[in-house]
Order: C-alpha cells, then structure tokens, then sequence
C-alpha cells in the first residue's frame, strides 16, 4: 500500500493522464509523467515531468527509480517499455493486458479463448488474404489495421467485395483484421476496475453515440436492452481482468444485438466512456485506478443522480466552453490543448441529474 506522499509514475501525457494526475493528488500522491512528445497537457498539472523516448533505457531506469509504482494512460506505450520498467518497479496493469489489446487479432482470439463472443473475424496479412476474408466473412464488413488505429483511424467500410481495392489502400496496405458487420441497437461500454487483491466492482454501464469513428456523447441510463446484456457483460469482462490479473481500471466496449452483447474491443485503461464518473460516481474511474494500484481499498461506483450525459468537445465544439459554463448544471473540462483541428478531442462536459439545457 501506497503512502501519501508517494510518486506514481504515469506513461503518456494527454488527458487521461492529467485526469489521473488529479486524482492521484486529491489522494496525496506525487505524479511523475514520462512521455516523448514535448506538449503535455498532463505534466503541466504534475510534480515531475521526463521528456524522453521510449525505448531510452537510462532515462526509463531513472524514471523508475524516481516512482513507488507506475501505470499507462493509454494503449500505445511500447510493450517493451512496460517490460522493462517491470524491472525496477511496479507498474499495474502489467503488459500482458497491453500487449493483448496492441494487436486486434491477438485479443479477437483471446477473447473468443475465454468464452467471449466476438465479431466474426479473419486475418489479413496481406491482399491476397482479403479476398479469402471476404468470402468467409462477407459483407458488409470493417477492415481495421491489426495494430494501432483508435477513434475511427485505420480502419475502412466495405460494403461489396469490390471495395477491397480502396479499403486495402485507406488503411496504408497493413496487416489487418477484417470483422463481419454486426447488426446491433446501441452500443455500450463496460467499466470496471480490479484491486490487487482480486476486489473488482462495476459502474453502469452508458451507452455510447459515436459521429465519424468518435465518441461523441456517452449517457445513462441506457436504453433496457443495453440494461439486460450489462451483467453478462461484466461477467464476460471480469473473466477478462481475472485471467491477466489485471490491476486498475479496464474498459470494454459492446455491441447491444438481439442475440446478446457482441465484445468489440477493450482498452486496458481509463476511458472516455467513463468520463462522466468525476461528477457521476461515488468514486470516478480516475480515482479508483489510482487508489487500486496504490493498494488502497476501492471507492463506491454506485451513479449519484440520474440522468447523466456525458459530451466530448471535438474540435471547434471547444469554443462552445463560455455558453456551457452559463448553464449552471453543466461540469466543464478543458484539456488545455492549444491546437484546435478536426476530430481532435479538446474536453468535455457533463450534466448530472439533469439533461442539457
């Protein structure tokens, strides 16, 4: 167990990391970020802040032993970099949940290994394999790069096999995972976070509207089909985190269908999804994860008022910021990003026990 006045050291320095470093603070902790790029809107609310690459041992080693425990704000940090700094300190969720969720293919199969029902899926190496896909798979399908890609990037529609041609090309000619489309009604997410002593509990679960591949408002309560598929869901879920016995807030999103919850992906992370538990929550996701990877007793995830909508700010929609904070019942974020381009998520905003103005 973590003692106030402890560092926790936090790979990546966006938003989810600054949100983290908050909570750690309000728990009494030192946050310490290491991320290569020189913005970061996470350090600029930390003690400490490590400008390096990842795969530069020395600074990664100083960086460990400048930290009493260590984690990841998203899933693009190096499986080589968590490796090595499991080494010389204690970093939860460990790699293997990383290193799972890196590689589409490799958490379908996963999944699929544990009981779990994914999309329908096929491997595609190369071109060729495409055609062999989509006569197994059919369409309409999503063909997604098998490694990196999130908010709609590497990925393409096909909605005849003699799109197979430009959907190989939008994705930069990767290896990739070709997934059936699946007819579904909403989509949704399961948040849960997992203590090192196996401790695991659940916040309600929203429903999610994306626009262009982007998450754009997640709200509850969802609709009751989304309601009736929540505990197989977490079921599924919790099979997940105990196999990799996974320490600290993870994510999985849904598919809401006739047949039952479809899985789709899960980040081993905080999620935009869950933003709206700081003001929502007994305990936000933020919070919980910190206080499980410190060792610390889990918070209540029990939602304080219904309804709740959660709002990205995309964007030029960060402008809207001054009419938000008039309404009095709105809970403002800005990321204090300074550039502002398309699909660019720049904050949020949260309505609790009340719909938006």
């Amino acid at each position: 167990m973590l003692a106030p006045g402890s560092t926790i050291g936090i790979l990546g320095g966006g938003q989810l990391g600054r949100m983290l470093a908050v909570a750690a603070a309000q728990l009494g902790f030192k946050v310490h970020i290491y991320a290569p790029d020189a913005e970061s809107v996470a350090a600029e609310v930390t003690a400490h802040h490590s400008q390096a690459a990842w795969d530069d041992e020395p600074r990664l080693a100083a960086f460990a032993a400048a930290c009493d425990a260590a984690t990841f704000e998203f899933e693009n940090v190096p499986v080589d970099t968590v490796r090595f700094l499991s080494g010389h300190v204690a970093i939860r969720p460990g790699a293997r949940g990383l290193e799972i969720a890196q590689d589409r293919l490799a958490e379908k199969h996963f999944v699929a290994s544990i009981g779990g029902r994914p999309a329908p899926f096929a491997s595609v190496p190369d071109r060729a394999a495409l055609d062999v896909a989509l006569a197994d798979i059919g369409t309409p399908a999503i063909l997604k790069t098998v490694r990196m890609g999130y908010d709609g990037k590497g990925q393409a529609r096909l909605a005849a096999p003699a799109d197979a041609d430009t959907a190989w090309e939008t994705i930069g000619r990767h290896a990739a995972i070709l997934e059936g489309f699946v007819g579904f009604d909403h989509e949704f997410s399961v948040i849960m976070v997992r203590g090192i002593d196996g401790e695991t509990r659940f916040w309600d679960s929203s429903v999610n509207v994306h626009i262009d591949g982007i998450l754009s408002t997640a709200s509850l309560p969802p609709p009751q089909i989304v309601r009736d598929q929540q505990d197989q869901a977490r079921a599924m879920m919790a099979n997940i985190a105990a196999e990799l016995d996974y320490v600290g807030v993870l994510t999985g999103e849904f598919f809401a269908t006739d047949d039952g919850p479809v899985f789709n992906e899960m980040a081993p992370r905080v999620h935009n999804s869950g933003h709206w538990t700081i003001e929502g929550a007994e305990t936000s996701q933020f919070e919980n994860h910190i206080r499980a990877i410190a060792g610390l007793p889990l918070g209540s995830t029990a939602t304080r008022a219904l309804p709740v909508v959660m709002q990205n700010l995309i964007g030029a929609d960060i402008a809207q910021i001054p009419a938000l904070l008039a309404d009095e019942n709105c809970h403002v974020h800005h990321y204090s990003k300074t550039e502002v381009r398309p699909g660019r998520k720049l904050g949020h905003a949260t309505w609790v026990g009340t719909d938006p103005a």
